[in-house]
């Protein structure tokens, strides 16, 4: 390189010092953020909730709903919780860990029928409940999941709790189930997008206050907390606790409803066992920061997720954080608040 290139490129670069120290010394400090580029750190999330954390291995737990199970273990830190009708018209939680697993989840209680539509858009699911009637027991083992039942785990996976009372005593050492999986390199799969998204808040909807959703013999409340962004759920009229203290409640409150109907199957007691169909279409409602929007649900298939539209087919995005959603065949009975937030909201019929 000659002489005269390289006083040529020294001398373009000590004019760029120069302007540099021109503007650092006589440009407000406000501007000089314009001038420079912003980084910012972007932190993973969970394709379910869409929670801050990653895609981890899906485990699935079903869980009882009755008040002796109360309080609840674990629940707070599922993606996903969906609650289904069971015999004589009680509920029973199937929620789905994957951003985190707890040390503990529980009480664990059997398998249903619809447990296993429900599972299959999820992919190859770690399932983890405490038993089934021997009908279903080859259902189980037929379907797309791996099968850690506690009929095939020891009781250290599966402990009793001496404070609780059988057949609500059965516990799961959720992490230790993992790490067993782990070792074992069973292929569990990753949590993936199925069928929503998550975004700001919808320019639709109708404001409310609170909710009940009903089954035969049961019923939840969500009343929404502008507080904490999120509905807190109460069981007839005391509020949903889990054992940590934490009060449950979801940022996004899915309502489907679904045809139920009687299975072939029957528990112990001859109590016919409902089918809750969620592969089909629909209707429902969507609840997220304060607004119940009127939806409709679509689920062409069992291996595909559930996409939520409104009824001129815009998707509705979800709050980002838990979501549960309550399989259902009756109509939700909303409490609107005295002054809509949206002036073209069209509320929903109170039943």
């Amino acid at each position: 390189m000659s002489f005269k290139r390289v006083l040529k490129g020294t001398a373009g670069l000590g004019a760029i010092g120069i302007v540099l120290f021109a503007l650092f010394n006589f440009l407000p400090s406000e501007n000089l953020t314009t001038l420079l580029p912003i980084t910012e750190k972007i932190e993973p999330k969970n394709s379910l909730s869409g929670r801050i954390g990653s895609d981890g291995p899906v485990l699935a737990v079903k869980i009882d709903d009755t008040a002796p199970a109360h309080p609840q273990a674990g629940l707070e830190d599922a993606d996903i919780v969906y609650i289904e009708q069971v015999e004589g018209g009680l509920t029973r939680l199937a929620a789905i860990f994957s951003s985190v697993i707890p040390q503990v989840v529980g009480p664990v209680r059997s398998a249903r029928i619809s447990d296993i539509e429900i599972l299959e858009q999820f992919g190859r699911v770690a399932f983890a409940y405490s038993g089934a009637q021997s009908k279903l027991l080859p259902v189980i083992a037929a379907a797309n999941v791996i099968n850690l039942g506690a009929q095939r785990q020891s009781p250290k996976i599966y402990s009793t709790d001496p404070l609780r009372r059988s057949p609500t005593s059965m516990m799961l050492q959720a992490q230790d189930l993992m790490a067993n999986v782990a070792k074992a390199k069973l292929s569990v799969a990753i949590s993936k997008p199925i069928g929503w998204n998550f975004g700001e808040k919808p320019e639709t909807g109708t404001a409310i206050s609170s909710v009940k959703v009903s089954w035969p013999a049961n019923s939840y409340n969500a009343t929404w907390s502008a507080k904490e962004k999120r509905w807190l759920l109460s069981q007839k009229e005391r509020p949903n606790l889990s054992f940590s203290g934490v009060h449950l409640g979801p940022t996004t409150l899915v309502i489907q409803l679904i045809s139920i109907t009687d299975s072939i199957y029957r528990d112990k007691a001859g109590g016919v066992t409902p089918y809750s169909q969620t592969v089909g279409a629909g209707k429902g409602y969507v609840l997220r920061d304060g607004l119940a929007i009127e939806a409709n649900w679509s689920r062409p298939s069992g291996d595909q997720g559930t996409s939520w539209t409104t009824a001129t087919g815009d998707e509705i995005k979800f709050a980002a954080g838990q979501v549960w959603i309550a399989l259902t065949d009756k109509a939700p009975a909303f409490t609107p608040v005295a002054v809509a937030i949206n002036e073209d909201a069209t509320p929903p019929a109170a039943k």
